[in-house]
């Protein structure tokens, strides 16, 4: 027998609705600046970003990069390896575990952020703020932050065990 759906409260669809095309079209607009700007990715930019302006020496670990910025570890390995090409950043193994690797921002690194940075600013500001008093973008924010610590509040997916595949 199967069950009826719960009914859904229209306010919060409509909310959820509202946010996920908000997020969509922001991140389309700011995709799209950040190839124009620096050839980089969204991901990238967030790589670059959380190294520079998140971490004291411009360092971290590769599993708590990967969380920090909701990237699979692998998606993230093969991200660092492009900006480690493009001479971004550096990996090195992490001392006093041979298993983890530290990324760390390069000079080069640092001056693809700067020179990104004005542009990505620019559209947040038209896309996101502009439409907003500032007591609403405060709101927002207060809104936002309980919501993120609560889904942050379960372990990192690094945390997680990793599926195993089933023998034949």
């Amino acid at each position: 027998m199967s069950h009826a759906p719960e009914s859904v409260d229209p306010v919060q669809l409509g909310a959820y609705f509202a946010l996920i095309e908000v997020t969509s079209l922001l991140r389309h607009a700011i995709e799209q600046q950040l190839r124009e700007d620096g050839s980089i990715s969204f991901v990238q930019f967030q790589i670059l970003a959380r190294l520079d302006r998140w971490s004291p020496d411009g360092s971290r670990g590769m599993t708590d990069l990967a969380d920090s910025i909701v990237f699979s570890r692998s998606g993230l390995t093969y991200q660092a390896g492009l900006l480690e090409k493009a001479g971004l950043v550096t990996r090195t193994p992490t001392p006093g575990d041979e298993r983890a690797t530290t990324v760390t921002i390069t000079d080069a690194g640092r001056a693809l952020l700067a020179k990104v940075f004005p542009g990505h600013t620019e559209v947040v500001t038209r896309m996101l703020f502009d439409p907003l008093p500032r007591a609403d973008a405060q709101t927002l924010a207060a809104l936002l932050t309980p919501v993120r610590d609560h889904m942050r509040a379960t372990p990192p997916r690094s945390a997680a065990p990793r599926r195993r595949k089933k023998s034949p």
